[in-house]
């Protein structure tokens, strides 16, 4: 590499610009504390930035149908909620596909050996949306359209998707559920919204067994997770063998959020990132992205970024 810049760091002020009203959770300040806590950070000045672009209209028929496309362009000129926890403004569509263009611009810089990792610090989240509905604050899933054009523009073959939000990320496992070529992997907290993801839940077809979720119960301690990670996630990941590692890094399993029962730290989500990047070294010469999910505490989201982005640096 050229660069001594090695972690890659994807924002825009834009990404405030989604407006989703002062009761709702998912809300611009929550990417105000955690670019004031990163630039606080003593490796601010090391991560490598890179600009977001919009992702194109056909890049996003790669995960969802035309009709969903053009139902979330129309509700966002009028500034209409898609459920009863998913509102849009006049903004949210250009800011959505902005976001998930963030994204797919953290995977080029991967490729390309500009960086050997990076973070998205994007908004809105993506992992709830299905191929044809925005919910649970998702309008379009940047990760599974970010696996998807790896694999048809940069001809990646197998790409693995980990999912920590504390939520199931129902919509990513929906678009791959029959796809062998990508494995996706939850840990989240059950009973939660939104009810999905249970253990029984493989895959189907061919892709039977690439489908891997494992149900936190409430109360579960960092340890908890670290253990499934190197015990169940290690040894499946290592027998896929990917091409290339993506994040959906939701920071809603803090022990302070106010969304969820389970007891994260940062310094959890840091050891969690530790085993990720291990297994990207040893499966795909370190090539992993990550893009924000959940996260509603403002000091556990923006301690737990700063922890995760930090511990990207190390293995970069």
């Amino acid at each position: 590499m050229t660069s001594q810049k090695k972690t890659g760091f994807v924002y825009h002020t834009d990404y405030l610009k989604h407006d989703t009203g002062v009761q709702n959770p998912e809300r611009p300040e929550r990417l105000q504390a955690s670019i004031k806590a990163l630039q606080a950070s003593d490796f601010w000045d090391d991560l490598h930035q890179i600009e977001a672009t919009p992702v194109t209209l056909e890049q996003m028929c790669y995960a969802h149908i035309q009709d969903h496309i053009d139902r979330i362009k129309q509700y966002c000129e009028n500034g209409l909620p898609l459920d009863y926890d998913t509102p849009t403004s006049p903004a949210s569509y250009d800011v959505a596909r902005l976001s998930t263009g963030g994204v797919l611009r953290a995977a080029d810089a991967v490729m390309a050996e500009t960086v050997r990792n990076a973070f998205a610090l994007v908004r809105p989240p993506g992992h709830h949306a299905t191929p044809t509905r925005a919910m649970g604050f998702c309008l379009f899933n940047s990760v599974a359209i970010a696996a998807r054009y790896l694999q048809r523009e940069h001809g990646v073959g197998r790409v693995a998707i980990v999912d920590w939000d504390v939520h199931h990320g129902n919509g990513t496992q929906d678009i791959f559920y029959d796809d062998p070529s990508v494995f996706f992997f939850s840990a989240h907290q059950v009973p939660l919204y939104p009810g999905t993801g249970m253990a029984d839940e493989t895959g189907i077809g061919e892709a039977v067994g690439t489908t891997l979720n494992i149900p936190m119960p409430p109360g579960s301690e960092p340890s908890d997770y670290v253990e499934t990670f190197q015990k169940v996630l290690k040894p499946a990941l290592l027998d896929f063998s990917p091409d290339f590692l993506i994040i959906s890094a939701g920071f809603d399993a803090h022990r302070l959020d106010p969304l969820s029962a389970i007891n994260m730290t940062a310094d959890g989500f840091a050891n969690l990132t530790d085993i990720l990047c291990e297994i990207a070294a040893e499966t795909c010469e370190g090539r992993l992205i990550s893009a924000l999910e959940g996260g509603y505490n403002l000091k556990g989201l923006s301690e737990s970024v700063v922890a995760h982005v930090g511990r990207l640096m190390v293995h970069a």
